[in-house]
């Protein structure tokens, strides 16, 4: 029963699944999950009135994966030509795998380049621009379906995106250990190195805050141009001549 899930019970878990092997960003999975579900219990559901504070462990390494343009490229023409158009979309949009496997033709208007997703991870609808990029991928699947813009034969996506077809693309591009998740961090870094903000960047994402946009924040490095600069050669003289105990006791000795 879902009153019977204590603090010592969740630990009980940590312990079995780091028992096991896993490391610590694998149980943090398995505890965020246990987390959602008995927020949904109590704030939803309202099967239960309280549950124990879930903490996710410490230690986990940040996840640091995305592909340059060339590598992305390779993959889109490695993908057969629905889950091309999928990942086209991914990379124009920053949009997570569910939300574009579930985008219906009523939530798009092409000609205001604009997408509205009443299914978000965070669980808040939010619009999404769309650029030149994403707006070709979407033009290219009008008339395939009546209600959903992304399908396979004629049929609405229903099942995990990194199937069989996406292991194959990736194998055939030569890339290694990337999740379709990280296209939205591709995306993600890509902004940042052209420049968005990272207040640009978490409206557009749809993060409710910045906490996971700031992990972007190292990849764009234009406003440290001018700081950067200041000690090129041929600007020495602006560097001012600072003298050490030594030179002061080689000074004394020439006197």
């Amino acid at each position: 029963m879902l009153n019977d899930i204590s603090g010592d019970l969740i630990w009980k878990v940590v312990q079995g699944e780091l028992d096991k092997g896993n490391k610590p960003a694998t149980v943090n999975r398995y505890l965020a999950l246990i987390r959602c579900l008995m927020r949904m219990a109590r704030d939803e559901w309202q099967w239960i009135d309280t549950f124990p504070k879930i903490r996710l462990l410490c230690g986990e390494v940040e996840r640091d994966r995305w592909l340059n343009r060339e590598d992305a490229n390779r993959l889109i023409a490695a993908c057969p030509t629905h889950l091309a158009a999928i990942v086209r979309y991914a990379l124009a949009t920053g949009c997570r795998a569910r939300e574009i496997a579930d985008l219906e033709w009523n939530r798009v208007d092409l000609e205001r380049q604009t997408a509205w997703l009443d299914q978000t991870k965070n669980g808040t609808p939010r619009g999404v621009p769309l650029n030149s990029d994403a707006v070709a991928v979407l033009e290219e699947q009008v008339g395939k379906h009546p209600r959903y813009c992304f399908t396979y034969n004629g049929k609405p996506i229903r099942w995990e995106l990194t199937n069989s077809a996406w292991h194959t693309a990736l194998r055939k591009a030569g890339i290694e250990d990337f999740r379709f998740h990280d296209l939205r961090h591709t995306w993600a870094s890509w902004h940042r190195q052209a420049g968005t903000s990272c207040d640009e960047l978490k409206d557009l994402g749809g993060w409710k805050s910045r906490v996971m946009v700031d992990r972007y924040a190292k990849y764009a490095t234009e406003h440290l141009t001018v700081a950067a600069a200041r000690i090129e050669n041929g600007r020495g003289g602006n560097v001012i001549h600072l003298p050490t105990f030594s030179t002061r006791r080689k000074e004394q000795r020439a006197s």
